[in-house]
């Protein structure tokens, strides 16, 4: 004979008994007592009826209010790293759930972000970690530990006047992604008489190179190492070139701890 109990935390416990009817009686009545016991341990925890204070607590900036555990009075919602239990319940709108320490058996229980928010969300969709998009056509981004690598698909060159093209100026052309050099009125200005073969020799010693650079741009990535670029003209050739360095932003969280990244493009 098998009879079974629902808890209030909405798992099973299944009583075993003897198949004839004789163990019948005392099945229910084992059955009786576990559900005395467990209303008695819920009414201690959630007091019936709510017994809630006035007027509700002022919270921190940027902390809501939310009902506790027992569905009853308004608390404040605990954040990332505090500690929780059955009334004081963890930010929902953070993704955050109460969970054990990360400490080896540790029995204090946290708000850590869930398991299964390890993704990004960009645009509205959400990514998987380690999974390779194109938010853009000129961006692929890779989501990696809750945060997003990115690099540039299109070059980022700069184009000097010269004498088959002295007028250089980038464009948007229709069907392509990523703009364009093109020339305007180069025919007309070039001396004649005069070809350039394109080629650029670097300046002989003891000739000065004015700098000029730009500042570094943003980091590529949101955590963790990443690429930054500049342009600049500290080269032999005394020319503008796209420079490249590695750039950190800040360490990424630890594995278990994801926190989705929404942004957009």
């Amino acid at each position: 004979m098998v009879a079974s109990v629902v808890l209030p935390s909405g798992s099973k416990l299944v009583l075993w008994g003897h198949r004839d009817m004789t163990g019948l009686p005392q099945i229910y009545l084992l059955a009786f007592s576990i559900l005395c016991i467990l209303s008695k341990v819920c009414a201690q925890l959630c007091p019936t009826p709510c017994a809630c204070p006035w007027p509700p607590p002022r919270c921190p900036p940027g902390v809501p209010l939310v009902l506790d555990g027992c569905g009853c009075c308004q608390v404040c919602a605990r954040r990332l790293g505090e500690p929780c239990d059955h009334l004081h319940v963890c930010d929902p709108n953070q993704g955050l759930v109460c969970q054990p320490g990360d400490g080896p058996g540790s029995r204090r229980t946290m708000c850590l972000f869930g398991e299964d928010d390890g993704g990004c969300e960009v645009n509205g969709r959400r990514y998987r970690d380690g999974e390779t998009f194109q938010p853009h056509c000129r961006l692929r981004c890779r989501c990696q530990d809750g945060g997003l690598t990115c690099l540039p698909l299109c070059s980022e060159d700069v184009r000097l006047p010269s004498a088959d093209c002295p007028r250089p100026r980038r464009v948007e052309l229709p069907g392509k992604c990523c703009p364009e050099w093109v020339c305007d009125q180069a025919a007309e200005l070039q001396a004649p008489g005069h070809q350039f073969s394109g080629v650029v020799a670097p300046l002989p010693p003891g000739v000065p190179c004015p700098e000029w650079s730009t500042a570094w741009g943003p980091c590529s990535t949101t955590c963790g190492l990443g690429m930054t670029t500049r342009v600049s003209n500290q080269n032999r050739f005394c020319r503008l070139e796209t420079q490249h360095r590695l750039c950190l932003s800040r360490p990424c969280p630890p594995a278990r701890g994801h926190r989705p990244w929404n942004g957009a493009f």
